[in-house]
């Protein structure tokens, strides 16, 4: 019985929020751990706000950091107050639960000099013109491998996009990532018109040397690469980071680099604000010691 509350609950947040399958995921996993946990109580209504608190104490003897363990607590109480909202369940033990908190880290960024030397970096096409949109538009990285032929649009010199919750949004890009996609296209239409794989995907505007969509572990392998020229550990996001901060540090409006983005709550956005004043700090102190 349990269970088949935790499948509609999945399926509310795949059907009625739009959640992404990579957050659906996560939530069926924190639930599913957590009910294994509880795995004698076969009735919703006999979970108390105790089996909480022991779960929570179980968590942090289980060793695990204290993010993982705020997400965790942050799937339980969104079950429950679907629970309470959609299926008229009375009961809900995390009501007065509060959810640790736990101090933001800053995103890694790459600085102007870093972006450059990388880019001086010898690339192929691909990889140019895959290295100049990302850092041109902060996609993400299933973004850019969703991307199809059809939204960009090389005369307003843009592109559109469907990033979390199925938020469409147009971004723009400069001159450098158009000159990197239409040399990298006339390779790309090449290799459409001898390829003879089933998984053949002229739709999409990435594509292998088969014709077939790239994959996300081709960009992560990609940009891991990149970094090792500038000796960090970087992904993709990083690139995204380091897109929104250089928007902010020469002059872009919050607002804006939130719609860029795609972040629903300014909030997640304010973020750069603060990588923004730590770095004007560390250029104060370079020069006045």
């Amino acid at each position: 019985m349990i269970m088949e509350f935790v499948s509609n609950y999945l399926s509310f947040l795949e059907i009625e929020r739009g959640l992404s399958q990579n957050t659906i995921a996560a939530y069926k996993n924190d639930l599913f751990l957590f009910f294994e946990y509880f795995n004698k109580i076969n009735d919703i209504n006999e979970i108390k706000r105790t089996h909480l608190s022991e779960y929570i104490r179980h968590l942090g003897k289980d060793h695990q950091n204290p993010a993982t363990i705020t997400r965790k607590i942050a799937s339980i109480k969104g079950f429950f107050r679907y629970l309470c909202s959609v299926c008229n369940i009375k009961n809900n033990p995390a009501l007065s639960i509060v959810t640790p908190k736990v101090s933001k880290k800053l995103p890694k960024v790459i600085n102007m000099d870093e972006i450059e030397k990388m880019f001086k970096e010898k690339m192929n096409l691909r990889e140019q013109a895959v290295f100049e949109l990302l850092y041109a538009t902060g996609l993400r990285v299933s973004e850019l491998v969703e991307l199809e032929i059809k939204n960009i649009d090389f005369k307003n010199n843009s592109i559109k996009t469907m990033g979390k919750g199925s938020k469409e949004r147009i971004i723009p890009f400069g001159a450098k990532a158009k000159a990197a996609l239409n040399a990298y296209f006339k390779e790309r239409d090449a290799v459409l018109k001898i390829s003879t794989s089933k998984r053949k995907a002229p739709n999409k505007a990435f594509l292998n040397n088969f014709g077939e969509k790239i994959t996300r572990q081709w960009v992560y392998t990609f940009i891991k690469n990149l970094g090792s020229i500038i000796n960090k550990s970087i992904s993709p996001h990083t690139i995204r980071h380091t897109f929104a901060t250089h928007l902010l540090e020469n002059g872009a409006d919050l607002r804006v680099v939130q719609e860029l983005l795609g972040h629903e709550n300014i909030v997640t956005t304010q973020i750069y604000t603060h990588i923004s004043k730590k770095h004007l700090k560390e250029v104060y102190f370079a020069i006045n010691g």
